[in-house]
């Protein structure tokens, strides 16, 4: 007997159909996998045969060749067993065939009969709907976040068993679609808890308006750290295509919170300097996303700069450039977004007090050239501003007065973010850190003093072209938060401010 099942299966972020069919004669008996199946696909025949034993249901004793179409495609997960299960009992006719159509299975099989979660179920489900699938059978534990999708009927299947009996007697209810709730954004976190500080706190509030990326550099305790952890709770809430986008990336690496499968939150990221290149940009033998790409649409938070590996740092540089990363196989690529914020703090030599205005830097001048040495120009450059952290006074530790909280900054934010989605309507910028230079002369026209001041310190200081474009974006983000359409000189001088930081450490 010949029959049809459909699934879905999952290469990076690109989901494809993936059509089971199953083909049952007489002759010895035998259970063979084709398709350019991987290991862990091929495993599923002793996975699928022992669940059948277990769950009473009869395997049939023929020549059994199931094929997964397309062939030119490698299949690499456990989520087919699913598929393949009732493949085989559409075969052995415990199912009618008509039963199936327009329906897509996926799901690991255990020994025990018992079908389990599989990761990327999200990017999946959404597939089989833009295909035209009507309903579709997942794990019962993948069910929560499958019900995301509109237009698809979820059901969540717990057995091999229960599988079976939805098609003979007992229908499995459909899932409920899982609905967001309203959370409290700024959890405990508070900018109102950062004593001083107040430029630090401005260049931050324009980073965020314009989803700048920023590197500080100050001594110990200055409270770099805190004030990056702060960052996410002055961003602008995150739009429902963002969302699916970080949740996609969360589903595929397996990390999605099963009691709430919808990222609303922007990712915060902090890894630990000790990560590896993998880790940080993706990587494996089938490569899943690496920490630059669960910050996508969020913030990537590189604590202790200097302490990373130098080779693990310069991975990053394309990623930061084009919003991607590319991972190569021998049999094909791998691609996952990574349009991110990223925030740096480091300390200005080993010992931390190189520049302290009372503390005495023990550092010899080869330690400190040696510790600044591990990142590099080009790295700098990518940072649209430079922030240096003073240490904080006693009178402002000591006060009891409370400064801005992150909902007020946030107000503000929110306005100058509103300015750019007006602007950027319909043409794929979201900030504008992400102003291309085909439209940069367009969408930051500049007064005559302003363009007069920028020449000045464009060959003065001989600036790179990305430092250029960087400064003009900075400038067009305080522009906007002055509701300025045109940017101004004194825009252009506070920009400037926020790229000396390079001069000062970098060329000594």
């Amino acid at each position: 007997m010949f029959a049809k099942i459909n699934s879905i299966g999952l290469l990076g972020m690109n989901s494809f159909g993936v059509t089971v069919e199953i083909e049952a004669s007489n002759g010895l008996p035998k259970f063979d996998i084709v398709g350019q199946a991987d290991t862990v696909v091929r495993e599923s025949r002793d996975r699928i045969k022992s669940a059948f034993r277990s769950s009473d249901i009869p395997f049939p004793e023929r020549s059994v060749t199931v094929n997964l179409a397309p062939a030119d495609i490698r299949k690499t997960q456990s989520s087919f067993d699913m598929a393949i299960s009732a493949a085989v009992l559409v075969a052995s006719g415990f199912i009618d065939e008509s039963l199936t159509s327009n329906k897509a299975f996926i799901g690991e099989v255990s020994l025990g009969g018992e079908i389990r979660e599989v990761n990327g179920v999200l990017p999946m489900v959404l597939y089989a709907k833009k295909c035209g699938i009507k309903e579709i059978f997942v794990p019962k534990k993948n069910a929560y976040e499958a019900s995301v999708v509109e237009g698809i009927t979820v059901y969540g299947v717990n057995t091999l068993k229960e599988l079976l009996s939805h098609f003979l007697s007992s229908p499995i209810p459909p899932s409920d679609r899982y609905i967001p709730k309203d959370v409290d954004y700024f959890d405990t976190l508070d900018f109102s808890d950062v004593k001083g500080q107040a430029g630090a706190k401005k260049a931050l509030e324009i980073a965020a308006c314009g989803g700048h990326n920023v590197i500080m550099i100050g001594s110990p305790g200055s409270g770099k750290s805190m004030l990056a952890k702060r960052l996410p709770t002055i961003l602008p809430k995150m739009t429902f295509d963002e969302s699916i986008e970080s949740t996609n990336l969360y589903s595929v690496a397996g990390i999605l919170n099963p009691d709430t499968p919808l990222i609303t939150k922007r990712p915060f990221r902090s890894p630990h300097h000790t990560i590896s290149q993998a880790g940080l940009t993706g990587g494996g033998a089938i490569p899943k996303p690496g920490e630059i790409s669960l910050s996508h649409n969020g913030l990537l938070f590189l604590d202790e700069l200097a302490e990373f590996n130098r080779k693990t740092l310069e991975a990053l540089r394309q990623p930061l450039e084009d919003g991607i990363v590319t991972i190569s196989r021998a049999w094909g690529n791998i691609t996952y977004p990574c349009s991110v914020m990223l925030v740096a703090a480091m300390n200005p030599c080993p010992c931390g007090y190189y520049g302290h205005p009372t503390r005495k830097c023990i550092c010899s001048p080869s330690q400190v050239a040696r510790y600044l040495s591990k990142i590099s120009g080009p790295l700098i450059d990518r940072f649209d501003i430079h922030l240096e952290v003073a240490s904080v006074e006693y009178e402002s530790i000591s006060s009891a007065e409370k400064s801005e909280t992150s909902a007020q900054i946030r107000e503000r934010v929110f306005e100058a973010r509103e300015i750019q989605n007006r602007r950027f309507k319909g043409s794929g910028i979201s900030c504008n850190a992400n102003i291309t230079s085909d439209v940069l002369h367009e969408l930051c026209p500049l007064t005559e003093d302003a363009n007069l001041m920028l020449k000045s310190v464009f060959e003065k200081l001989g600036l790179s072209a990305r430092a250029y474009d960087k400064i003009v974006k900075v400038a067009r983000t305080i522009a906007d938060m002055d509701k300025s359409d045109v940017i101004d000189k004194a825009h252009i001088a506070q920009a400037v401010q926020y790229r000396s930081l390079d001069r000062k450490y970098w060329q000594r």
